[in-house]
């Protein structure tokens, strides 16, 4: 009597193939809405904070929003790596929406340190836009990972661009129903969040974490557009070189591999300081213009001006995208650097000049958009998919720390020294970017579940 196993089953490049594309049009569908919630939020919450607690205490109502994201964003990975994508960003959603809510309440009560509570959670809808640009590579083709990862990232353009702008709006419509000036903002942000939640909720079926890695065992070939409709063999589990896919949970593990890791270590460090110089310098634009501006005047050129900066960060990333599969993801990041150092520039020689601050702010955007998404592809590309959530999660919380840091320097620098001085420090903090960037590198392009035992590097040239 035979003892071969029986065959493995087969998996349809082309379900895959379908699974992803409507993986990414949901994925952009409620980026889109979340984008709306949380720009309109914070494109007053840096006034409202100033308004109850004055100018030095402002930044630290864009940095509990950025803590909260990076804190929130540890539950949340360790959900999606037993659950799935789908649950932890359907709790991200919710998070949003209740700290929504209490900073209505902040708002109504003129209580800050519940601000500053609801802003903390009000992060939580950040953290599922951020997880939701890496779901979206999950099930992505190795050439394409730039592309469609920007694809999300750009969806978030729609409803951040808009946001700004119809914040004067909402702010009238919740004055007619006895709100508080400022407190309108945060409940269309509240809605939104919850309209975006049930709607992953309901649709992010198959889950493409949990697909991603039945699909580890594939045997690892190229994909091309030959393969639609046929199908790859799978390899059994456990056979040799393909051990059963186990996830690697929390941040220990995480840590492990990118301490081995230097792409994956480039990739952290594009994100978090790009995240870093933007925050510092887009948090204190508002406060910087409500010194020569006021009432509605105020609101309309804070609106224009963040409008600008958003359709920077978001708008091209298809063409950032495009650029990091075509040119490399190093040469995108040295690139996004730039960038940052020019909007710095710009910004901070411009004074109250709202045009020339458009300009900075939407270089500022640019830069970030190039750091953002060239270094989180280079991260999701240089790590075994079993460790690929922590690790994620171990970079959104460090970029958070990274933000939220600025957000609450930045208030007292431009409370001390001014606006051109916080431009001058944020240029500086690229620095060290700039050294690692420079750096020759070189990282695997794992595919499938970390092995058993002691973690080791296959080495490979790569430009990121």
């Amino acid at each position: 009597m035979s003892t071969t196993p029986p065959p493995a089953p087969a998996t349809p490049v082309g379900d895959t193939a379908r699974i992803q594309r409507r993986t990414l049009r949901l994925l952009s569908g409620t980026q889109v809405i979340g984008g709306i919630g949380v720009t309109i939020g914070i494109s007053v919450g840096g006034l409202l904070a100033a308004d109850l607690g004055g100018v030095t205490v402002s930044g630290l109502a864009q940095s509990a929003a950025v803590v909260g994201g990076a804190l929130l964003a540890v539950p949340v990975v360790r959900i999606m790596n037993q659950y799935g994508r789908r649950p932890g960003l359907v709790l991200a959603y919710l998070v949003g929406a209740l700290g929504g809510v209490l900073v209505v309440a902040a708002t109504a009560l003129r209580w800050v340190p519940l601000l500053f509570v609801g802003m903390l959670l009000f992060g939580g809808a950040s953290t599922a836009g951020l997880q939701a640009r890496y779901a979206a590579v999950d099930l992505a083709e190795p050439h394409r990972r730039g592309r469609q990862l920007s694809l999300v990232v750009w969806a978030t353009t729609i409803g951040a661009v808009t946001a700004p702008n119809l914040a004067s709006a909402a702010d009238r419509s919740a004055g007619g129903f006895g709100l508080p000036p400022l407190s309108g903002p945060f409940v269309v942000s509240t809605v939104a969040f919850l309209i975006a939640g049930l709607l992953v909720l309901v649709l992010l079926r198959p889950d493409p974490l949990l697909t991603a890695r039945r699909l580890a065992v594939v045997v690892p070939r190229q994909a091309s557009a030959a393969d639609a409709g046929r199908t790859l063999p799978v390899a059994p589990a456990g056979a040799a070189g393909h051990p059963p896919a186990r996830a690697a949970r929390g941040l220990r593990p995480a840590l492990a591999v990118v301490a081995i890791q230097p792409a994956a270590r480039l990739g952290i460090a594009a994100v978090a300081v790009g995240h870093l110089v933007m925050v510092g310098v887009m948090a204190m634009t508002p406060v910087h213009l409500g010194s020569a501006h006021a009432g509605d005047d105020l609101l309309r050129i804070v609106g224009l001006v963040l409008s600008l900066h958003i359709a920077g960060m978001y708008a091209f990333a298809p063409v950032v995208g495009w650029l990091t599969d075509r040119a490399g993801r190093r040469p995108v990041i040295l690139g996004g650097v730039g960038l940052l150092v020019a909007a710095c520039v710009v910004a901070g020689t411009a004074g109250h000049d709202a045009p020339r601050l458009s300009v900075g702010l939407v270089l500022l955007g640019l830069g970030w958009s190039g750091t953002m998404v060239a270094g989180s592809t280079l991260l999701s590309e240089s790590v075994p998919v079993d460790v690929r959530p922590s690790v994620q999660g171990l970079s959104d919380l460090i970029m958070g720390l990274a933000g939220a840091a600025a957000g609450a320097v930045s208030g007292v620098i431009v409370g001390v020294a001014g606006f051109g001085v916080l431009t001058v420090l944020a240029a500086l903090a690229t620095v060290p970017l700039l050294g690692l960037a420079l750096r020759p590198t070189s990282a695997p392009a794992p595919a499938g579940p970390v092995p058993a035992g002691p973690v080791s590097t296959v080495t490979n040239s790569v430009d990121g």
